[in-house]
């Protein structure tokens, strides 16, 4: 039998298989996807297995790499192979706005459910995984957590608050991404060829973001950080000025609050 079964193994799906093969025997670990090209192609380059969904099914935890929309369907499936098990095992979700009882619920019975908020750099090691649990053991969990440990952070969050958590994290390196092409684009406008400008614009925001989680840890606020770069008279408040005119820190905090209502309207 294997540790981790993976059904499907799309862009969150496949992130959380790279970093599973970190600290976990990729004979471990069987894939599986409704393309199975698409599964066969990562057993290949991760040196996993490949099967069918219902082969994954049979996994000691199996990670439900499906959309939320897709779920029931997905689970609906399974249920002959999950119904004829005679050994524990735990399902694991990573599908933004169904809850752990939505999942046991979609399932047919009370089964151990994890549910997961990952988002995709867990693919290089740097991702954040908030996640929760009903009916699993902390034996279990904490062997999940082992087993994927490679994917970075991973963090216990009430479930009330799981939704804010798939925001936070599952979201933000898009918005991210964002600000790193719009910093390169005035770069652009201010001589500096694309390439370049992007991954200065890059390393920048990574550097950033590094100093600032150490400085979290030595309870040093963001705004302090930011306060030491600004210079009396110099140019990075006048920067800092023109993102307050246009309304950095409201956007900001609206694309939060717009991806978490979207993300409870899912799960309903």
């Amino acid at each position: 039998m294997h540790l981790l079964g993976f059904i499907g193994v799309g862009s969150m799906g496949g992130a959380l298989a790279r970093a599973a093969c970190v600290c976990t025997d990729p004979g471990q670990i069987i894939l599986s996807n409704r393309s199975p090209e698409k599964a066969e192609a990562l057993a290949r380059e991760l040196g996993c297995d490949a099967g069918a969904p219902d082969e994954a099914a049979r996994a000691r935890y199996i990670l439900l790499g499906v959309k939320p929309k897709d779920m029931a369907g997905c689970l609906n499936a399974l249920r002959p192979v999950l119904e004829s098990r005679d050994d524990r095992f735990v399902l694991v979700s990573m599908a933004a706005g169904l809850d752990t009882a939505a999942i046991q619920s979609l399932a047919g019975a009370a089964y151990p459910v994890v549910r997961l908020c990952p988002n995709t750099p867990a693919a290089i090691g740097r991702g954040l995984v908030a996640w929760c649990a009903r009916d699993a053991s902390p034996d279990e969990t904490a062997a999940l957590c082992a087993a994927m440990a490679g994917a970075g952070l991973w963090d216990e969050c009430p479930e009330a608050l799981m939704d804010t958590a798939s925001v936070l994290g599952g979201c933000t390196p898009a918005f991210a991404y964002m600000f790193i092409e719009a910093l390169s684009d005035g770069a652009v406008r201010c001589g500096l060829g694309r390439a370049t400008a992007l991954r200065w614009a890059a390393a920048a925001v990574e550097g950033a973001a590094a100093l600032c989680a150490q400085g979290l840890g030595e309870g040093k606020h963001p705004g302090a950080l930011k306060d030491a770069v600004c210079s009396p008279g110099g140019s990075t408040i006048e920067g800092v000025l023109s993102l307050e005119r246009g309304g950095f820190r409201g956007a900001a905090s609206d694309a939060v609050i717009a991806a978490w209502e979207k993300t409870r309207r899912m799960g309903k």
